[in-house]
């Protein structure tokens, strides 16, 4: 497939009702053995990037090294590969916008991109934080490449503020950022079901949550979701695109998003009784990594 092709894939692989499970790679072998097991497309995790590498997460790797990286992973596998690009390293529109462009050079084919100052304090501004959403959508037309756009807002996480009285300007931001080009959403922090099912049904985006301990639990079967770990697992790597009823009133694809950071190997799964369970998916990479390791 060509980055167009495998970009039509990754949004076709959207669908309600069939989660689509993303185990992340942190560099060619470790995607090689997702490929391996069966996985139909690969994200990266900046944390499991840059941990691998000797730094910590919050682009203290040198983008250099990041895109050297990125370049091996996603030319060499014949699925989508989506990257956690964080704040785009850059606060500047125009360097976002090279950025951007170096890294659709590298065959990917979206990215996960954060309105917090990565090397300031709070957030951008909503009207800011959409025009550099625009920027990095008018490089993708220019370059007529899709490319699907995962806008994260951290309003839920690490800024101190009251979750509920926080759902009207997530949605502000949920539709600023989609009229800017986005193609989804992120709400990592927030974990009251009801609260997520209200920015479900207000926004237009696909709408993406971390599952994290203490969260409440969304109901299993049939058009809800759950996610589960074993005891080994980090539960602020586990995160779920929803639609599909991952939580309550959510309508939209659902894309169940699986951080596996270096060394350790974590499992998520959907409900054995919904399409896409991510066991036998699981299994295969477990001995995927087995047979690399050997």
């Amino acid at each position: 497939m060509n980055q167009n092709e495998k970009a039509k894939r990754f949004t076709e692989l959207h669908m309600k009702g069939a989660p689509l499970l993303l185990y992340n790679a942190w560099d060619v072998g470790s995607a090689k053995s997702i490929l391996e097991a069966g996985a139909p497309a690969i994200a990266t995790s900046s944390w499991s990037v840059a941990e691998a590498q000797g730094y910590r997460d919050g682009e203290a790797i040198p983008i250099e090294l990041a895109e050297q990286i990125i370049g091996r992973i996603a030319p060499t596998i014949d699925i989508p590969v989506t990257v956690d690009f964080e704040g785009g390293y850059s606060e500047d529109d125009g360097e976002l916008a090279y950025n951007i462009a170096r890294l659709l050079g590298l065959s990917v084919i979206g990215i996960n991109f954060e309105d917090r100052v990565v090397k300031g304090t709070g957030l951008y501004d909503i009207d800011r934080q959409a025009r550099r959403i625009a920027a990095i959508r008018s490089v993708a037309e220019n370059k007529a490449v899709g490319f699907f756009i995962n806008a994260r807002t951290d309003l839920f996480l690490g800024q101190g503020r009251d979750a509920a009285h926080s759902v009207g300007e997530a949605l502000d931001r949920a539709n600023a950022y989609a009229a800017a080009g986005a193609s989804g959403f992120f709400i990592p922090g927030l974990r009251d079901a009801a609260l997520i099912g209200r920015i479900c049904d207000g926004a237009t985006l696909l709408v993406n949550v971390m599952v994290m301990d203490g969260r409440d639990k969304a109901p299993q079967r049939n058009d809800q979701f759950a996610c589960q770990r074993d005891d080994h697992g980090l539960a602020r790597a586990t995160t779920a695109i929803s639609g599909a009823g991952a939580i309550p009133h959510c309508e939209r694809a659902l894309l169940l998003k699986h951080q596996k950071p270096p060394g350790e190997l974590d499992h998520a799964a959907a409900d054995p009784g919904v399409a896409g369970s991510g066991e036998p998916l699981f299994a295969a990479l477990r001995a995927a990594l087995i047979r690399r390791a050997g």
